[in-house]
């Protein structure tokens, strides 16, 4: 402190205003660490808000819950059955198809578990809705996701499977938890954040073509890994949950624009593959064109991109009007390309498959 000398000795100079900048700068630090809080407390609500029928609601997460949710990578538990067609093209016998783990990819059990459970074609659930996929990919959305498998000779492990059986990859194209939160660019978007459907899951957006070649690029590592068949499930804008509320990319009136824009992206990168056979997922809602679909599926996209057409169990009294509207789009055999879900074995010589689906 300066001091200066008076006729009565030397006394301080007053210091008031550096005190004042002093007290000025702890306010200012205080503001920013409060509004950095302020953002984080955002983002994290953002990543726990869901949309429903009944309108916002916030799902947090409880920290002494016995009920977690399983990891990105878990197996899947839930089982449905896949009536197939007798006339599968190139094979001779009938295609009894069993849902195996992806541990059954990597440890030489494929083949014993098939065989003991009177199969000859397993099902592998390759891209999980939660968006954990079940190889290691070289995609950079995988990679940023974190939903790419680790485990070293993983993929070689499943080209060595995928030769010795009959093998399809059941992919959850656009339904998909991990992608859309790590790269906000490629998600289905709200006013407030990512959009959730009624299960509180993300959605990539159809209508994005980051969001599209991620998935076609996941489908064609697929197809280089070997697989037979790959089933597309949910390869469509949502249905269920509240859609009025997405706000960007979404254009109701025109939204098969860019699920044609997906399948015809998707046949052009497996063309290098011409044996891998390409099977949609699909609700009677969408083949017979009801006004109340907003999927953007169309009986036309599906005769034209799709070498078969599950149905849903749901939806199995429309069964016989799904083949009519299938036929009359143009698919060659509705009746034998139309597969119908059911939830139990059925007696008799039929083509059938166990599927197990995240």
């Amino acid at each position: 402190m300066r001091r200066r000398r008076g006729r009565y000795g030397s006394y301080s100079t007053y210091r008031g205003r550096g005190r004042l900048h002093k007290a000025l700068r702890i306010i200012l630090i205080v503001v920013i660490i409060l509004i950095a809080l302020a953002l984080a407390g955002v983002y994290w609500l953002e990543s726990h808000m869901v949309y429903t029928d009944d309108g916002l609601r916030l799902d947090l997460p409880s920290l002494f819950s016995a009920d977690e949710a399983p990891p990105a990578d878990a197996d899947p538990a839930a089982s449905m059955l896949i009536v197939f067609p007798s006339d599968m093209p190139g094979e001779e016998d009938p295609l009894r198809a069993v849902s195996l783990p992806l541990s059954a990819l990597s440890d030489g059990t494929a083949a014993g578990q098939v065989s003991e459970a009177g199969g000859n074609a397993a099902i592998f659930d390759m891209k999980a809705d939660s968006g954990a996929l079940g190889y290691v990919s070289d995609l950079e959305l995988a990679k940023a996701a974190g939903t790419s498998a680790s485990a070293p000779g993983l993929n070689d492990a499943i080209r060595e499977t995928n030769g010795d059986l009959y093998t399809i990859a059941r992919v959850s194209c656009f339904r998909d938890n991990a992608v859309p939160y790590a790269r906000n660019a490629t998600a289905i978007r709200t006013a407030a954040g990512n959009w959730r459907d009624l299960d509180g899951v993300r959605w990539l957006n159809p209508a994005k073509e980051s969001a599209r070649s991620y998935v076609v690029g996941v489908c064609t590592e697929l197809a280089a890994l070997g697989f037979d068949e790959i089933l597309l499930e949910y390869s469509t804008f949502p249905t269920d949950g509240r859609v009025s509320l997405i706000s960007e990319d979404y254009d109701p009136d025109n939204l098969s624009a860019s699920v044609e824009i997906f399948y015809s992206d998707l046949v052009d990168a497996l063309s290098a593959y011409p044996e891998v056979k390409v099977s949609i997922v699909s609700s009677a809602a969408a083949i017979t064109g009801a006004e109340d679909d907003t999927s953007g599926q169309t009986a036309v996209l599906l005769a034209r991109y799709a070498n078969r057409v599950w149905l849903p169990e749901a939806d199995s009294a429309q069964h016989d009007t799904c083949i009519s509207a299938l036929s009359e789009a143009g698919l060659s055999n509705a009746a034998e390309q139309l597969i119908q879900i059911v939830s139990a074995a059925e007696t008799g010589e039929k083509n059938w498959a166990i599927l197990s689906a995240d």
